[in-house]
Formats: C-alpha cells, sequence, structure tokens
C-alpha cells in the first residue's frame, strides 16, 4: 500500500482525491508505522478540496457523497498520538477558512461535525494542541451569519440551548497565554456581531452570562496586578521598568477595547450587564474609595492609578448609562462606596493579589481549572435588576466635612501634586469630552461650556419648554432641572446598586455644589501655583479656556485679579531671564512656546493620553541628576518659566474674549549701529564660525590648552549681534597679519566670566551648549540618550600675558553680555505690560528670528 501511495500521479485531481480518501477508509488503527501517512493524506485532503472549491465542483461532491467528514471523526478516534488530532483540526480549519462556496460551508456545518469537533475531549496539556484548538474555533466563527449559527446550535422551540461553539471558547478566555485570549475573544465578538436574537438571549442568560462579570473581574485583577507593578517600581526601579509598565498598561486598554467592541454588537442585555459588572466589581468597590483627600496632602496608594482607569473606562466604553452614573456618583463623598478609610488599590492586595474578604472574593473560586479550562469562577451573580448588592449596600451618616468626589478632585488640582493634579484635570476633561454624558450632569459638575449652555437655552425658547428664554438672558439661570435629572442616576445607584448616603436621600442640588466648590476657583487656583510643571498647567489652561467665557458669577474680577498677579510675578522673572544663561534663545523659545501653546489652547482635545498620569514619575525621573548650578538646569528653568508666562498671557486674553495673534507681541530688531567690535572683526550677521576669516583688531593674544601638553597661542574675541553673542579663539594667519582663522565658538550667554584668585592672568570661563536638547526638535528624539552630556557644562581657561589684559577680556565680555541682554529686554518691552499687550493685539510686531535679521549701519 505504501508504494503505491508514492506511486506517480496528478496531485491535483479527482482521482488522487479518491484515492486518499479509499487509503483512508482503509486505516483500523493508528501507530508509529502509519502515522506519518495519516498525516499527510488529511493535508492532502484539505488542499484538494481548496483546490476544487476554486476550479471543479465535483472535488466537494465527492467530498460529500464519501462522507469524508465522518472519516475524520473515525480517525480522530483511533489515534493515541497528538500528531494526528493536530493535523486534523488544521485540516478543517483550513477547509472551513478557504471554502467559498455556501453550499460547502453549509455542509461542513451540518450533520454536528464541527459540533463533534468543538467537544471532543482534546488532551490540552498539550500547548500547541491547545492553541490549534483555539484557532480552530476562531476559523469556525469567522464564518457565522444568521443562517450558519443555526446549524451550530440546538434548540428548543425558539430558545437556544446549547451552543459548544461560545461555551467551549469562553472556558479559555482567562487563559495565561495572551494570544489564546485575544483568540477567544474574536471568537466571542463573531458571535455578538451575527445579530441573532435567540443566540443573543442565550448568551445572556444565566450562566452565560456570568462571563461578562468575570471578564470585569479579571480585568479588577490586572489592574491591581498593576498598581502593585507600579508600587514596586517606585521603591525599586529597574532598566526594565517602563517597558513593563507600558505592557501592562497596553494590555489594560486592551481590555477595554474589547468591553467598547462587545458592546457595539448592540445587544441590550449584554450592555447593561458590562455596565452592572464595571460598577459593582470595580469602580465602587476600587477605583472610588481610593480617592480622598490625606491629611498631608500626599498623594494615596492607587488614587493615580484609579484617575487612570475612570478616564480610560469614560473615554473607551461608550455606555451612556455608565457615563451617567460615574458621574453621578462624584457628588458622593468616598465613604459612601467603602466602609473603612482603607478603601484603596493596596487594601485589596492579598499574597495572592486578588482577594479580598471584605467584597466576598472567595481566593479558592478565583483559580478553578482542571486540564481542559481556565475559567474564574467569580463569587458575584446577576439578579433581574443587576447584581445582588448586599455586599455593597453602606448606610453612613456624613457630616458636612466629608467632601464629595468632586470636591476631591478640585481639591487635587489646587493642592495635590504633579500626578494628582494631571490625573484630576484628565478626570475632568474626560467627563467634558464624553459624548454619552448628558448636558445636564455636566452642568451640574461645572463643566457645561457657556456655549452650549446658550445652545440648550436657545432650543428650549425656540420650542417654548420652560422659561428658556428667560434664563438666555438673565444673569443668574434657574438650575432646578439639573438637580431633577441627576437625582435619577441617584435613585438607580441606591435601589439597583445598594450604594446610598443619607443625607442625599432626600435630593442634591449640585446648583449648591457648584458654587460652594467651584472648578473656575480650582483652575484659576492652579494657573497661579508654582509648584507644579508647565506641561501640567498647560492641561489645566486648556480647560480652562474650554469654560471661557463663563457666567459672571463664576468668573469674575477676582479671578482676573489673581491671574494678572501671577502674570506680573512672571512677566518680573522673564526680566531677569534677559540677562541669565540663555538670554541668547529666550526670544526664539518663548516664539516658539506661544505658537505650541496657542495650538494646544485652541485644540478640540486635551493633548495627553491618560496613560501619561502613570508613566509621568518615570518621565520626571528621566532627565536624571543635574546640578542646580549648570547652564542646563538654568535652561530648564527658563523654559519653564518661558512656558508658565505665555499660558498666564494667553488666559488673559482669553478671558477678555480677544482673539490671539500667531505670534507674541515683540518690538523688532532695533534699529541701532552694530557695536565697534562686531563692526571691526569683518564677521556678517551669521556671525563666527570655525574655519572663517576674521579681524584680529580688537582680539586679545592669550594661551589655552585642550589637551594637556599641548598649549596653543590663540587671540581671544567676544562679539554680540542683536540677541546673539559669541566667543571666538581664532589663530593669527602668518601671511595676514591682523587676521585669522576662527578655531572654536562659544556663546556669549551664560558664560560666567571669572578671573582666578591666585592667578590674575588667568580667566575661567564656562562653556554652555549652544541650544537646549528638550526644545531643538532636532535632539528632542535622543535627547534621553545624551542627557548625561548635555547637562555637563563645559571649561575655557584662558592665560593671558599679564593682568590689565586679562581684566580687558574680562570688562569685553560683560560689555558685550549687557549689549545683548538690553536688546533681548527691549524686544520683550511689550509683553511686560498686559494692558500694552492687549492694545496692541491687533497688530504685528513679532520678528521671531533673531541676528537675522539685525540691520548694521555703515560708519
Amino acid at each position: 500500500m505504501w508504494n503505491s501511495f508514492w506511486r506517480s500521479r496528478d496531485r491535483f485531481s479527482l482521482d488522487q482525491l479518491r484515492y486518499l480518501t479509499e487509503q483512508l477508509t482503509k486505516v483500523q488503527i493508528i501507530n508509529e508505522v502509519n502515522k506519518g501517512f495519516v498525516i499527510e493524506a488529511l493535508r492532502s485532503i484539505a488542499e484538494l478540496i481548496t483546490y476544487g472549491d476554486q476550479h471543479d465542483p465535483s472535488f466537494f461532491e465527492f467530498f460529500m457523497e464519501k462522507q469524508v467528514m465522518g472519516e475524520f471523526l473515525r480517525v480522530l478516534k483511533l489515534t493515541r498520538t497528538v500528531s494526528v488530532p493536530l493535523q486534523l483540526l488544521q485540516t478543517v480549519s483550513i477547509m472551513v477558512q478557504n471554502l467559498k462556496s455556501e453550499h460547502a460551508i453549509y455542509y461542513m456545518f451540518s450533520n454536528e461535525y464541527i459540533n463533534y469537533l468543538i467537544t471532543y475531549p482534546f488532551d490540552f496539556r498539550n500547548e500547541e494542541l491547545l492553541s490549534y484548538y483555539i484557532s480552530f474555533l476562531r476559523t469556525i466563527s469567522g464564518k457565522l451569519n444568521k443562517n450558519t449559527v443555526s446549524l451550530l446550535v440546538k434548540t428548543h422551540g425558539d430558545e437556544v440551548v446549547s451552543f459548544p461553539l461560545y461555551v467551549e471558547a469562553i472556558r479559555y478566555a482567562f487563559h495565561e497565554e495572551s494570544m489564546i485570549r485575544t483568540a477567544v475573544r474574536a471568537v466571542t465578538l463573531n458571535v455578538y456581531h451575527v445579530g441573532d436574537d435567540s443566540v443573543n438571549r442565550y448568551i445572556a442568560s444565566t450562566p452565560h452570562k456570568d462571563y461578562f462579570s468575570n471578564l470585569v473581574s479579571f480585568f479588577r485583577k490586572q489592574s491591581m496586578d498593576l498598581n502593585k507593578l507600579l508600587s514596586d517600581t517606585q521603591l525599586n526601579p529597574g532598566p526594565d521598568s517602563m517597558s513593563a509598565i507600558i505592557a501592562a498598561v497596553d494590555e489594560i486598554e486592551d481590555n477595554l477595547y474589547y468591553f467598547s467592541d462587545v458592546v457595539s454588537a448592540g445587544i441590550p442585555d449584554v450592555g447593561r450587564l458590562i455596565t452592572d459588572g464595571i460598577m459593582m466589581i470595580l469602580i465602587f468597590p476600587l477605583l472610588l474609595p481610593s480617592l480622598r483627600v490625606m491629611p498631608n496632602n500626599d498623594m494615596q496608594d492607587g488614587a493615580s492609578l484609579s484617575l487612570y482607569l475612570l478616564c480610560c473606562i469614560l473615554r473607551i466604553v461608550k455606555i451612556k448609562d455608565l457615563a451617567n452614573t460615574v458621574a453621578a456618583a462624584l457628588f458622593y463623598p468616598s465613604e459612601a462606596f467603602t466602609k473603612s478609610s482603607r478603601g484603596n488599590f493596596n487594601c485589596f492586595i492579598s499574597d495572592h493579589g486578588f482577594t479580598s474578604e471584605r467584597q466576598g472574593l472567595d481566593s479558592d473560586n478565583l483559580t478553578k481549572c482542571d486540564t481542559r479550562h481556565t475559567m474564574f469562577n467569580i463569587s458575584y451573580s446577576f439578579s433581574s435588576s443587576g447584581f445582588h448588592s448586599d455586599g455593597v449596600l453602606v448606610q453612613n451618616d456624613c457630616t458636612s466635612s466629608n467632601l464629595s468626589l468632586r470636591e476631591v478632585l478640585l481639591a487635587y488640582v489646587s493642592k495635590g501634586n504633579d500626578i494628582l493634579v494631571l490625573g484630576s484635570l484628565s478626570v475632568l476633561a474626560t467627563l467634558l469630552q464624553t459624548k454619552e454624558l448628558d448636558e445636564s450632569m455636566l452642568d451640574g459638575l461645572g463643566i457645561l461650556p457657556q456655549r452650549k449652555q446658550h445652545k440648550k437655552l436657545l432650543l428650549q425658547a425656540l420650542v417654548g419648554e420652560g422659561s428658556g428664554e428667560e434664563e438666555l438672558f438673565s444673569s443668574k439661570s434657574s438650575r432646578d432641572g439639573i438637580g431633577n435629572d441627576i437625582n435619577v442616576y441617584h435613585k438607580k445607584i441606591k435601589e439597583q446598586y445598594g450604594v446610598s448616603f443619607l443625607p442625599l436621600d432626600a435630593g442634591i442640588s449640585p446648583h449648591i455644589h457648584r458654587f460652594q466648590v467651584n472648578v473656575i476657583d480650582a483652575l484659576v487656583s492652579l494657573s497661579c501655583r508654582s509648584n507644579i510643571s508647565a506641561e501640567i498647567l498647560w492641561d489645566g489652561g486648556w480647560l480652562l479656556r474650554q469654560l471661557l467665557p463663563y457666567s459672571v458669577s463664576e468668573f469674575n474680577s477676582h479671578h482676573l485679579e489673581l491671574l494678572k498677579v501671577s502674570y506680573k510675578n512672571y512677566a518680573s522673572a522673564l526680566v531677569e531671564e534677559a540677562r541669565g544663561s540663555w538670554s541668547d534663545l529666550l526670544i526664539s523659545v518663548l516664539c516658539d512656546e506661544w505658537r505650541k501653546c496657542k495650538r494646544a489652547m485652541e485644540s478640540s482635545s486635551p493633548r495627553k493620553e491618560p496613560n501619561c498620569i502613570l508613566l509621568l514619575p518615570w518621565k520626571i525621573s528621566s532627565g536624571g541628576h543635574v546640578p542646580e548650578e549648570s547652564s542646563f538646569a538654568a535652561g530648564k528653568r527658563m523654559h519653564e518659566l518661558v512656558k508658565v508666562f505665555v499660558l498666564l498671557h494667553q488666559l488673559q486674553i482669553f478671558t477678555l474674549g480677544r482673539a490671539l495673534s500667531e505670534q507674541p507681541l515683540i518690538y523688532p530688531p532695533g534699529d541701532l549701529h552694530a557695536n565697534f567690535r562686531a563692526r571691526g572683526s569683518g564677521l556678517d550677521v551669521s556671525g563666527p564660525k570655525a574655519g572663517t576669516e576674521v579681524s584680529l583688531g580688537n582680539a586679545l593674544p592669550c594661551r589655552i590648552a585642550f589637551e594637556r601638553g599641548k598649549e596653543l597661542h590663540v587671540y581671544f574675541l567676544a562679539i554680540s549681534l542683536g540677541i546673539s553673542g559669541w566667543l571666538a579663539l581664532a589663530e593669527e594667519l602668518p601671511l595676514k597679519k591682523s587676521h585669522g582663522v576662527v578655531r572654536s565658538v562659544a556663546p556669549l550667554a551664560g558664560c560666567n566670566p571669572r578671573i582666578d584668585d591666585n592667578h590674575a592672568t588667568w580667566l575661567h570661563l564656562r562653556i554652555r551648549a549652544s541650544s537646549l536638547p528638550f526644545v531643538d526638535p532636532a535632539q528632542i528624539k535622543d535627547y534621553g540618550k545624551k542627557k548625561t552630556k548635555a547637562s555637563v557644562d563645559g571649561r575655557w581657561t584662558l592665560a593671558f600675558r599679564d593682568e590689565e589684559t586679562c581684566k580687558s577680556a574680562f570688562l569685553m565680555i560683560v560689555e558685550e553680555n549687557n549689549f545683548l541682554s538690553n536688546e533681548v529686554h527691549r524686544r520683550l518691552k511689550p509683553l511686560f505690560n498686559l494692558e500694552t499687550a492687549i492694545d496692541l493685539s491687533g497688530s504685528s510686531l513679532c520678528f521671531p528670528e533673531d541676528s537675522s535679521s539685525y540691520r548694521t549701519h555703515p560708519n
């Protein structure tokens, strides 16, 4: 038989298919001798059927006539090795995936062939076999539609009573291997998007609906694992810490996108189950209790992750009920969701990382599995109206000292550290951007922009509803309807989820909450804080910009005065920077940041993704240790100062309803005589460069050694042109007296000249970088790699022939630096007076280019 198998025959012929089928029917036992033939026969049959589907219908007609699928199943029963089931699953997968004929697909799915393979007791201790099996399920699900799904289910009347494909797939939904979890999710999504009502009722019925609560529980476990990773990394950071955190964050967000995909299938019961699961398993018992103001105003464990997860859930899982319930819960204090003050992530982490006796989770139930199944069994269950919520029902008598979660978020903004500020701003911005959130909820939270208020009131006035017209033109709008809308969700939180808080049972007035703790107050307070990074202040500025102009009662002269005082303080600091180490770059940095800030403030969405909340600590530490006295540290301070100054300037223009100019209002280059050294050097406006020829008429001879034992005789020259300045060392040309070739050039600003205390002929100069790597687009990608070199200043020590010459060199540097600083100050002068800047807002005074536009006059 084996010789005839290998004899010459047309590979793609019906005769070959007939021959292989006949030989396969003769197999009565599978052992080491003939398993190779069986595997090759299965592989070849799949190849022939695929070929025939595209070229010759008689191939599949023969396949059906001889009931070859039945032979496949018979062979499967005979085998005791892994290799044959592997090939059989691959064979059927290839056939199903490549068959184009609907008739062929119907045949494959009928006669219980596929269901038999799905429910066959494979030995899944072999990981490769499990991978092939899950791939097989995914292939089958890819062919599902309203017609084919009926061939894979069993029904009783109009109700589905068995669906092996779905049931077997979700057994592996929480497998440790991510590839298997991904494949299972693809299977479930293919099932959900079929759109068959009876199938939808089946998956939302007991016990299959527990899959959705288990999904949320698994997501909760991953969230807690991420929190532990963050805590461990803060204590013991390693070289791979950032990549590990990013990988965990990516998986968290992938899970939420899966929730979103499930919801997008449009199955109402499933949307409700996911909403209930997220609220009862994750948000109420875990996320919201983590948000509390601690006595020392320090960041508490889990708060940053809670803020991040709230943002992600609202951004990704777009369910109206979910969004509004989360927003309504922000009017409760955290004590409404926990009996103790330990309601943070860490209190839920046990030795196993996922148990909590208080929440009624049995650790033994979480990991029950056998060699076939890897499925979490969570003790949460659904009732007809949602979860059984006895374990979460809390009755607290709260005093007025208890802060609502909304107030906690605003307290974070006003008093928290960078991470808490960024997290709170992200939550508020996310709520503002959530289209599923009712406008009445936004209004109650105090983050409904005035343009939307006017739009709503105008619509009410046009259709004759209520007193919309009077409210539109009154200084104080009535908010009675807002509280009623929000109370609908408060009632749901109490009755459906079992969370109650006594003072709120009688009703809530968001109008009172909005004016007691005002979002505008918090954002203005944030803008005036000096201990928060400029990047985060920009995020607060974006949110404040969205809410301006607001009602007179919420944004008033007091806010304007606070902003104005802060602006004047930063303007004074900017005057000092005009004489600082980076005065030559001050105007270019300011013009660049003006454009960036304008683009950020006028953007329709925040600049940052929610994961920045978690990555911020590592972003801050990535700069490494930089000596405070270094020019690099001074450059970072200057950059921060400019960013905050620009923000405050633009915010005040926004508060007046003015449009921003494309460039800051600064004077053009002055029409002044160039100083005598610049004229005498013979240099053009681009300044000295290595290799260029200069006149040495004003230069001073000195000696310098760039390498030990190799002293050079050079000429030193300090030159300024407009807002640029250089230190130059030139070697005299032997054939052209009083002229030399530039060998080294360094920035004039920040050189900090100092005559040596012990050698009065030595002049010490600090040589800073020519640009800031975190500002220069050409260097910003390599900033992290080069931070060590970038933060270290160079040094020149020049030795002059006598003390007088050394002192002349010192005075030359001071004089040229004064020329540079005075020109920078003169050009920035319009920005230092806010009233002048606003009056000139219609003009275009900005010339961001520096020395290239500087004009010199002949003698």
